[in-house]
């Protein structure tokens, strides 16, 4: 496969598409639109988002409650994710203008974005500088499934989630479309015949 050098850059996909949602010091709720949002532990489960150090969200996270929530966004709210990543929360009510309704969430005091089929309690449990961007870390406290996405066995089923995704560095957003297989099962198929596979 012949390959470009594009240089030193934010262009790697796909990125998720979320919310996040983080309130001031007198209790008001702001979304913003982020892709750079990632698990980074499963002992504790830990998530991990970068902000920018002069985003109304980071600044609600110093002076606010020490948690946020990350609403995962499904291609169907594709143009109200795109609203929440273009205002400030300083300019706008970005839940009144999109349309989008909070709900209370089950641990902490940071709403959770309702039209969301799957949400991430957190709380702040440290923090990296990197450059312009804060690496803020939060344990998850408690997640919110949608009821539709699960069987009578209790097995997810992704379809309902229809995570919406960002292509960094192309500006685009994208469903995820079909499974392509399946994790830890899969790759057991090129294991040598002495190991079990």
């Amino acid at each position: 496969m012949k390959k470009r050098q594009i240089g030193p850059c934010v262009t790697f996909f796909p990125q998720p598409t979320t919310l996040i949602a983080t309130c001031d010091e007198a209790g008001a709720a702001n979304l913003m639109t982020a892709s750079w949002v990632g698990i980074v532990s499963k002992t504790p489960p830990t998530l991990a988002v970068a902000l920018h150090h002069k985003r109304k969200s980071y600044e609600n996270l110093l002076q606010g409650p020490q948690a946020f929530t990350v609403n995962m966004v499904p291609a169907s709210l594709a143009t109200q994710a795109d609203f929440c990543g273009l205002k400030s929360g300083r300019q706008a009510d970005k839940v009144a203008l999109s349309g989008l309704t909070l709900s209370a969430a089950a641990q902490g005091p940071v709403p959770l974005v309702a039209e969301c089929p799957l949400n991430v309690e957190c709380r702040v449990v440290g923090e990296q500088c990197l450059g312009e961007y804060r690496l803020v870390l939060g344990e998850i406290v408690e997640i919110h499934a949608a009821e539709a996405a699960f069987n009578a066995e209790g097995v997810m089923d992704a379809r309902v989630f229809d995570p919406l995704v960002y292509l960094g560095g192309i500006r685009e957003y994208w469903s995820l479309g079909e499974r392509a297989g399946q994790a830890y099962e899969d790759g057991k198929r090129l294991f040598p015949p002495s190991e079990g596979g």
